[in-house]
């Protein structure tokens, strides 16, 4: 079959009747070992190829190429149920979606490379992520030049450099390396690199208090070759080509918060069971007959019907692409509230090793790292409200 051949036709996992029901078969299975990916920091190789069994490592693939074709709201289901049960899981799957959701509308890269990775993912359900963050520059969210080189050869690019933060690492197959040539005015942005190319090395360095599963490690790419037209999305660093436009911003943005939400759902679904079920002796009922529990986890689902409210509205077309960052930046606060929350009701039953609780907290913390940080959105609004009341005193 060429690579310009589409795959024969599948029942793409939204099309399945109850996709909902299926979707919490998955997120309680990936949950029942959840704990185990937490303690060893190991890639949940089996929960990719669960996943990739049912269809859903290519989801935003398009339809014609294999895929499901899945539109935003389907993607935050998948990334909601599956964030419930293991989320580094989730954020792997994220970053997934992310790179196919909009690969096939791109005029840099080259038709034969998107085709092949598409179809990788729908046949093998192989993984790409981006790999940008840097050891001296940190995220390039902030500014600045890589320090990765792309040198452009007869043969080919050699490519040098190390990305830390590399979620997904041992699992991916591809890495789409965020870099500079080295020309006068450089170009910049991403070379595509198979992950069996020679030269690629990854330190185990990853040991983080939450997301433990990621395996976010360094990756090292030593003189590493690629054919000329593996510079898939470049650009002259005078004349920079922004690599999301502004439907992409609200995809990165529902997907990566869908992920904390799913987290503190689990958190709250282990308060109200430990609350129905812990009985102390002097007061000969389930602590869910107290009014104090009772308020705290009403406040909880309160804080959870809003972010549903907010991503429900941005999934669905309703939220204008330029609140992308305050979508984020509400959502992740409420979800770490809400496990605070349920932190403090619990107490040491909560944060025993022994309690998913204490994993739901270390891993909703983590909310807070992801592009844009709360410091940037704030700082963004803030300036854009000034902008706009200085446009209207000159009009």
């Amino acid at each position: 079959m060429s690579l310009s051949s589409p795959l024969p036709p599948v029942l793409h996992p939204v099309e399945v009747a109850d996709f909902d029901a299926l979707l919490q078969r998955i997120g309680q299975q990936l949950g029942a070992t959840a704990h185990l990916y937490d303690e060893s920091g190991a890639f949940p190789r089996d929960n990719f190829a669960l996943l990739h069994q049912h269809g859903l490592l290519a989801l935003t693939v398009p339809k014609h190429l294999g895929g499901g074709g899945a539109s935003l709201a389907q993607a935050r289901k998948v990334i909601s149920a599956v964030a419930k049960g293991e989320p580094s899981t989730a954020l792997i799957l994220v970053m997934q979606y992310l790179q196919h959701s909009r690969l096939q509308d791109s005029q840099s890269w080259p038709e034969a490379l998107r085709l092949r990775v598409a179809g990788d993912a729908v046949r093998d359900g192989a993984l790409i992520n981006a790999l940008r963050v840097e050891p001296d520059l940190g995220t390039p969210a902030r500014g600045g030049l890589p320090a990765t080189i792309a040198r452009r050869t007869a043969a080919g690019w050699r490519i040098s450099g190390r990305k830390i933060y590399s979620t997904g690492s041992h699992g991916l197959s591809w890495f789409s390396v965020w870099a500079r040539s080295t020309d006068e005015d450089p170009l910049v942005g991403a070379w595509l690199v198979h992950k069996d190319t020679p030269g690629i090395s990854i330190v185990e360095d990853w040991d983080h208090l939450g997301m433990r599963a990621t395996c976010s490690h360094e990756v090292l790419f030593d003189n590493v070759l690629v054919p000329l037209d593996h510079a898939v999305s470049v650009s002259p660093w005078n004349a920079p080509r922004p690599e999301l436009d502004g439907e992409g911003f609200l995809w990165m943005a529902v997907l990566l918060s869908a992920v904390y939400d799913g987290i503190a759902q689990a958190a709250r679904d282990w308060l109200v069971d430990w609350l129905e079920t812990r009985k102390p002796s002097n007061l000969g009922a389930a602590l869910a007959t107290l009014p104090r529990f009772q308020e705290t986890v009403g406040h909880i689902d309160t804080l959870l019907f809003a972010n549903r409210s907010l991503l429900d509205a941005a999934a669905e077309g309703h939220t204008p692409a330029s609140n992308a960052a305050q979508l984020k930046y509400l959502v992740t606060g409420n979800a770490i509230r809400a496990v605070e929350l349920a932190i403090e009701a619990s107490g040491n039953p909560g944060l025993s090793r022994h309690s998913p609780l204490q994993r739901h907290y270390r891993d909703v913390l983590c909310g807070r790292v992801h592009t844009p940080q709360n410091d940037a959105v704030l700082q963004g609004v803030g300036k854009a409200v000034f902008a706009q009341r200085q446009n209207k005193d000159k009009s």
